[in-house]
C-alpha cells in the first residue's frame, strides 16, 4: 500500500501506544491551493487531479495560483525529444522543463481551463498571450483546441488554427503534408504548417547569425517574427472563471 500520502501518528495513552493514520487529500491542482491560502510563495509541490495519479507541478503561487506546464529559460535542457519524452515529460521543475501531456491532459480533462503564455526577446521586452482552451487525450493525439483569447498585448499566431494535434519528429501530425515540422525545426508542438509557433524550438544564448540555424530557436511569428529566437517562454495553466468557461 502506498503510504506517501498519509500522516502517521503516534499516541500514548497510560503505557500503550497507538497508531493513528490520516490520509492527506492532495490539492487537485495549483489554484486549488492557492485557494486554500496555506502556501503563498511560488514552488514545487504534489497535486492530484480527479481520478488520476499524484504528481509534482511548480505552482506559480504569486500571481493567482498556476500551474507550470512548460519553461524555457537557460537551455540546460534538450527539447529535441520523441513523442514518448513529450507524454511523460522531461526536465527539473525548478528550471526548464517539459511537465508531460499525459500530466496536462489529466488536470485539464474535467472542465475548461486558460492557457496563459509569457514571451521574453533578447532586450528586455516581454509579452503575454492569453488563452481559454481543451486538451484532448492521446488517442487525439493531444489536440490542442483553442477557445478564443482572454486578453494579453501579445497577436495570436495560433488563432487561425484553433484545433491541432501535437507532433514530435517520431510522430508527425502537422498540416504541412510534405515536411515534418518537428524534424525541419527541432521539439516537438502543435504545429500547423511549421512557421508559426514553437516554444519548443532550440534555446540559443545569443541570436544566430545564420538565418538557417534561428529558424529553429524559440519562435512567436506574430511578435518577433519568425527568424527571432526568444530568450524565455513559459506557459502556465489554470481552471477558467466561471464566466469565460459558459
Amino acid at each position: 500500500m502506498d503510504v506517501s500520502h498519509w500522516r502517521i501518528y503516534i499516541l500514548g495513552v497510560r503505557g500503550k501506544t497507538r497508531v493513528l493514520c490520516l490520509r492527506v487529500r492532495l490539492p487537485a491542482g495549483c489554484h486549488d491551493l492557492f485557494l486554500e491560502g496555506q502556501e503563498q510563495k511560488s514552488g514545487v509541490f504534489e497535486i492530484q487531479p480527479p481520478g488520476a495519479p499524484a504528481f509534482k507541478v511548480f505552482c506559480d503561487l504569486e500571481d493567482g495560483g498556476w500551474t507550470v506546464i512548460q519553461r524555457r529559460l537557460d537551455g540546460s535542457v534538450d527539447f529535441d525529444r520523441l513523442w514518448d519524452a513529450y507524454k511523460e515529460g522531461f526536465g527539473n521543475l525548478t528550471g526548464d522543463f517539459w511537465l508531460g501531456l499525459e500530466k496536462m491532459h489529466r488536470m485539464v480533462k474535467e472542465e475548461h481551463f486558460q492557457l496563459l503564455v509569457e514571451l521574453q526577446d533578447w532586450e528586455g521586452n516581454s509579452q503575454k498571450a492569453h488563452f481559454l482552451f481543451r486538451l484532448g487525450g492521446e488517442e487525439t493525439a493531444y489536440t490542442l483546441s483553442l477557445l478564443g483569447a482572454i486578453r494579453g498585448e501579445l497577436e495570436s499566431a495560433m488563432g487561425d488554427f484553433p484545433q491541432l494535434p501535437f507532433s514530435t519528429r517520431d510522430r508527425d501530425h502537422d498540416l504541412k503534408g510534405d515536411t515534418n515540422c518537428a524534424k525541419h525545426l527541432s521539439g516537438g508542438w502543435w504545429f500547423s504548417y511549421c512557421g508559426h509557433v514553437n516554444l519548443n524550438g532550440k534555446y540559443f544564448q545569443s541570436i544566430p547569425r545564420q538565418r538557417h540555424e534561428r529558424k529553429q530557436g524559440i519562435f512567436w511569428k506574430t511578435w518577433r517574427g519568425r527568424y527571432y529566437p526568444l530568450r524565455s517562454a513559459t506557459m502556465k495553466i489554470r481552471p477558467a472563471e466561471p464566466e469565460r468557461a459558459s
